[in-house]
């Protein structure tokens, strides 16, 4: 069997959706999150720094225009006959003013070759207005909603102060799938006091929701946040994989996983001015991929080895 076969890849998704190229252009639109504004408190969750994932020409302080054409100019001289989707990506992209957040989205689709959104939020910032103005919208553009799970332990997301549970990510879910608004989730693996049994046990109680594609990160800690600041006061609190020893978990992970889950990120990747640990070197995302695909051939085990519905 080949790796490709092994898990569900998100590139092939892609493929068979649009027979082309699609590029995501991150973007900007200058949301906020009620975990910062203090609606629900201030500071956010304690391992967030949204530096880490912004290119050259996303910022606030340019239009969402100005972000997607930016984009797109430097996407297109890499690639041919590309298509773009607006990835809404900074913070809680539908939390605020409906009508607001709606003349957003519109702005970023007005943008020639952008065909669709990816919208990232939190599970407890969607409400059924902005849900329905997008599941009107899915039948004509792509749509996608990326919620930030992060655990399926409430323990755990007090700890990383998320300001919500693991149900409210359920009933968030379970909204957005009866609209009929594809949507995927984010986990981390690593956080604090989680043991490889409740690690191995989130592929277990996602695989028990409705969605499609799984974004999985490793834990890292970043300058200018509330968890660097305990992780150099007591370092023993944290474990931070080796590259072989994450690869050996997310196999088993991926073992666990229901087989109708699609996986789209396997890590993440800050720049090193701003990463503080694990070190991995220059490594890059694809190479984890590969790294991960060989595993899995080497042991000859799938997706869903496990999994048991």
């Amino acid at each position: 069997m080949q790796n490709i076969n092994r898990y569900n890849s998100a590139s092939e998704y892609y493929k068979k959706i649009f027979h082309k190229r699609v590029q995501k252009i991150s973007i900007d639109a200058g949301f906020t999150c009620p975990n910062r504004d203090g609606t629900k408190g201030r500071g956010g969750c304690t391992y967030c720094n949204n530096n880490t994932f912004k290119p050259f020409y996303c910022s606030p302080e340019k239009s969402i225009t100005q972000q997607l054409t930016e984009g797109i100019s430097f996407f297109s001289k890499k690639y041919n006959a590309m298509e773009y989707l607006a990835y809404f990506q900074a913070y809680s992209n539908t939390y605020g003013n409906t009508e607001k957040i709606i003349k957003k989205y519109e702005e970023a689709l007005s943008v020639e070759k952008v065909i669709g959104l990816v919208i990232a939020t939190r599970p407890d910032c969607v409400d059924e207005q902005l849900l329905d103005y997008l599941a009107d919208l899915s039948k004509t553009k792509f749509v996608l909603i990326e919620f930030g799970v992060e655990s399926t332990k409430n323990k755990t997301l007090e700890i990383i102060n998320r300001k919500h549970t693991f149900e409210d990510s359920v009933k968030a879910l379970k909204l957005t799938h009866q609209k009929k608004i594809m949507t995927g989730i984010h986990l981390i693996i690593g956080l604090p006091e989680e043991t490889d049994a409740e690690i191995i046990n989130h592929a277990v109680e996602i695989s028990k929701l409705d969605f499609t594609f799984l974004k999985l990160h490793q834990l890292q800690i970043i300058k200018n946040t509330p968890m660097a600041t305990d992780y150099l006061a007591n370092p023993s609190k944290y474990r931070l994989f080796k590259i072989d020893e994450y690869i050996d978990l997310v196999v088993k992970f991926i073992e666990n996983l229901s087989p109708k889950i699609t996986l789209e990120r396997f890590t993440s990747e800050s720049p090193e001015e701003l990463l503080i640990a694990p070190k991995w070197g220059r490594i890059k995302n694809f190479e984890i991929v590969h790294k991960i695909e060989k595993r899995l051939s080497d042991l000859d085990t799938c997706q869903g080895k496990f999994f048991n519905a």
